[in-house]
């Protein structure tokens, strides 16, 4: 179970009582893998800039100018991720809403890639099934009492 989320204060019985939610065991789980996943981008965004001037990932990349676009968006999409992976942390209802858009996204283009690829696109179906459940997780009954508190 996560910490409680402690809301305004109110007078019961002339006694100040303040209401505590606790954070739900699932809406922990998607902030961490949030979490995590921002800080890969971090990681792998530096990564990329590092390497900017290989010869052979620019051609790959359009130039050096391509390269070290994919390198800078990765640090952004990661520091952006890190942000709302804390604001679930906490209980922001903005946070809740960015992640469920970007999972039914994500839910969309794997769905999409899935149909249309000819293969085995297990890694889509598994990113399809990934997405669901972080969805669920978010608007369970519990975590949008913890949301809404």
């Amino acid at each position: 179970m996560g910490s409680p989320r402690r809301r305004g204060a109110g007078a019961v019985g002339g006694i100040m009582a303040e209401s505590a939610v606790r954070r739900p065991a699932g809406v922990t789980l998607v902030a961490v893998l949030v979490w995590i996943s921002g800080a890969l981008d971090i990681i792998s965004g530096i990564i990329v800039l590092v390497q900017s001037g290989n010869a052979e990932m620019n051609e790959r990349f359009a130039g050096q100018t391509g390269y070290f676009s994919v390198g800078v968006t990765s640090i952004v999409i990661g520091i952006i991720a890190v942000v709302v992976a804390v604001g679930l942390w906490r209980g922001n209802l903005a946070a809740r809403m960015i992640i469920t858009v970007i999972e039914v996204l994500s839910i969309i283009g794997s769905l999409f890639l899935a149909i249309a690829y000819i293969g085995e696109p297990i890694g889509e179906w598994i990113g399809i099934v990934v997405s669901l459940v972080a969805v669920i997780l978010l608007w369970s009954r519990k975590a949008s009492e913890f949301f809404n508190a």
